[in-house]
């Protein structure tokens, strides 16, 4: 967890999944993942998904300019393409900034 997200774009990625071609899912959201990380202006991610199909992604970006830059990255784009034909039945984006966070841990 990071506590100190204020300022940050939070791009909110809320999708239902299929059951189609599991294993191309999980090797596209690996590579996004590291390409993303590769990304200026990235600052993290926080990602979970029930059995069901429903996930939540939220990931952080340092402004505007940067979560547009991942948006329109020409591999992201792709693999967007690819989720709209086989592994998403729908999905949701939203994008906020953060004008407060805060966070808590068991000691």
């Amino acid at each position: 967890m990071n506590d100190d997200r204020a300022g940050q774009i939070a791009v909110i990625f809320v999708s239902i999944r299929n059951d189609a071609d599991a294993a191309g899912y999980g090797e596209a959201s690996m590579a996004m993942d590291a390409l993303a990380a590769a990304q200026p202006g990235y600052r993290g991610v926080d990602s979970a998904r029930e059995a069901g199909g429903m996930g939540i992604t939220v990931s952080y970006w340092a402004d505007d300019a940067a979560a547009i830059a991942w948006r329109d990255h020409p591999e992201h784009t792709a693999i967007r393409e690819r989720g709209r034909a086989h592994w998403y039945d729908s999905y949701s984006v939203n994008v906020a900034r953060i004008e407060r966070a805060y966070a808590w841990q068991r000691p």
